[in-house]
């Protein structure tokens, strides 16, 4: 299957999990590839990261390498849209992506849509739950849990203010669990 290749190591920060592939972004190579997506002007925008990024490879491999924010997905099978996914797709995917997430421990998985986490959920880990934006309840091994709206433009209830939004409160989130604070310790007007 030609899909995108994981952005996975040990120290990271944040785990980046979108709910697939797009097909645009797997014939470009790489994550977030359309130019209606909002996730690249949401990263600049939110101070997440202190520099603004042209979407592309060389940008991918900025994010990895010096912000140790890697990338995946709860199925690696690209479609044209996430209404395509079907019951087996989460099936084979999620446990997938569990045993990712415990063998490389970031310190942040951070889904892009509630559809991403609570289909993890159901698949993964076996619960069928409401899910929230934000910081969840729940943990993956020693990761936190971020829920953002998908930056994706077929998701236009969310405009780009409101993900940057979200993006800040990441921020926060991840600059707490950086000076070795267990963010959900602290103060939960996250």
């Amino acid at each position: 299957m030609n899909t995108l290749a994981d952005y996975l190591g040990a120290g990271l920060a944040i785990v980046s999990i979108g709910l697939n592939p797009s097909l645009r972004s797997v014939e470009a190579g790489f994550y977030f590839a359309n130019p209606r997506n909002r996730f690249w002007r949401a990263l600049s925008s939110s101070g997440l990261i202190a520099e603004p990024l042209e979407p592309g490879r060389s940008a991918m491999d900025r994010l990895f390498e010096a912000h140790r924010m890697g990338f995946t997905d709860v199925v690696k099978r690209p479609t044209a849209g996430g209404s395509d996914l079907k019951v087996p797709d989460y099936r084979d995917g999620a446990p997938v992506l569990r045993a990712k997430l415990l063998r490389y421990q970031p310190r942040i998985a951070w889904f892009h849509g509630k559809m991403a986490y609570r289909n993890y959920l159901k698949h993964a880990e076996g619960v069928d739950a409401a899910v929230s934006w934000g910081e969840q309840p729940g943990v993956i091994g020693s990761a936190c849990v971020f829920v953002t709206p998908n930056p994706s433009p077929a998701n236009a209830a969310y405009s780009l203010g409101d993900l940057v939004q979200w993006y800040k409160r990441l921020k926060r989130l991840r600059d707490l669990s950086l000076r070795s604070v267990d963010p959900r310790d602290a103060d939960q007007s996250l």
